[in-house]
């Protein structure tokens, strides 16, 4: 489905689910997924095609991303899965962006019950205008909220269809799918199991494992 130039997210409604502005509901999605080691073996036979921009497997720990806006190119983005060998594959969103900039980057990990020490986060930041700068990236995210703005968006592509992303980032046949020229979102809080891209670069950035839960959602 083509829409106008520029389109306004505004609240999805999902069957017994409330409305959140800018949320991305990967419910509806639940349909094209088979459970357990049917999710599994799918994403290794998509990778293996490279269908899937995919090259590793994920922590047992999600992290997470904000920034006050993000500003990307070439925006694609289909259900997928993050797999794991020793838990069970998360259904995610794969988001892939020709280019990105990211505007005061947090990245956060919580590490809970150390011995001796206790609860850990480790903290990445990158102040100021595209702090965060990458160039094909992948993202498998569980959790997107923010205010969303597409231009000459495609909504309803066939997954292994989507175009002008990065290379190789494309998912199922018959999987919805949705691609568009340029995306911005403004106050970006994600939930994310892993990212990866050609190139990723910080300025001025700072590493720091602080003490507690101190992760870059409030």
């Amino acid at each position: 489905m083509r829409e106008a130039d520029d389109v306004e997210f505004g609240e999805e409604v999902e069957p017994e689910v409330a409305p959140v502005r800018g949320r991305t509901r990967w419910l509806r999605f639940a349909g094209t997924f088979a459970v357990g080691g049917v999710l599994a073996g799918g994403l290794l036979v998509a990778v293996a095609q490279g269908a899937i921009a995919a090259s590793f497997a994920v922590s047992g720990t999600s992290f997470e991303v904000t920034a006050t806006q993000l500003r990307g190119t070439g925006f694609v983005q289909y259900p997928g899965i993050a797999a794991n060998p020793d838990v069970l594959p998360h259904p995610v969103a794969v988001n892939g962006f020709a280019t990105a900039d990211l505007d005061n980057f947090c990245q956060s990990v919580f590490m809970p019950n150390n011995p001796f020490i206790g609860d850990l986060t480790l903290r990445i930041t990158a102040d100021g205008t595209a702090g965060m700068h990458a160039k094909n990236m992948v993202a498998d995210v569980a959790q997107v909220d923010g205010d969303f703005t597409l231009t000459k968006p495609d909504i309803g592509v066939d997954a292994s269809q989507v175009q002008g992303g990065p290379p190789g980032a494309q998912g199922r046949d018959n999987d919805f799918g949705m691609q568009s020229t340029n995306v911005t979102i403004d106050n970006l809080k994600q939930v994310a199991w892993g990212t990866s891209a050609e190139t990723i670069s910080f300025k001025g950035m700072s590493l720091r494992i602080v003490s507690g839960n101190n992760q870059c959602i409030k």
